[in-house]
């Protein structure tokens, strides 16, 4: 699941990231991976947290404000600590490129023309307590 949510932000990241003034062209690939992981940890942490029932609305409706609230909070503190962008350059990355890439998550994740992404592979690479749900993908 990492290496294509990776070739997701890669392919969203233009404007955000490698058009940005304030992320120095020598430091894109670091951005583009550590929002990667950014949001991957963050799909995680919610999942071990046990919010699967806000992951598993975010890929059924398309939005969970909680989710993403967290995932742009990650990456906003990623960047600002580890790159040294300013906080609010690293809020508009984010505010920028988190809405697109999950919202094509979501778009790939539910056509079952797209393999690149599959909910139950998502799920299980999350880990987390599942209290039930697997039974969704049996």
């Amino acid at each position: 699941m990492f290496d294509n949510l990776l070739k997701l932000v890669t392919e969203n990241a233009s404007d955000a990231i490698i058009n940005n003034n304030a992320i120095p062209n020598e430091k894109n690939n670091e951005a583009i991976n550590l929002t990667s992981n950014s949001i991957f940890d963050t799909l995680k942490s919610q999942a071990s947290g046990g919010n699967m029932n806000d992951i598993l609305s975010m890929f059924n409706s398309g939005s969970s404000s909680s989710v993403n609230n967290a995932i742009s909070s990650n990456v906003v503190q990623s960047l600002s600590s580890k790159l040294n962008i300013e906080p609010q350059q690293a809020q508009s990355v984010a505010n920028t490129l988190i809405p697109q890439v999950m919202n094509q998550l979501v778009k790939k994740t539910n056509d079952p023309s797209d393999s690149s992404f599959d909910l139950k592979d998502i799920m299980g690479s999350l880990g987390g307590n599942m209290g039930g749900l697997d039974s969704l993908f049996k």
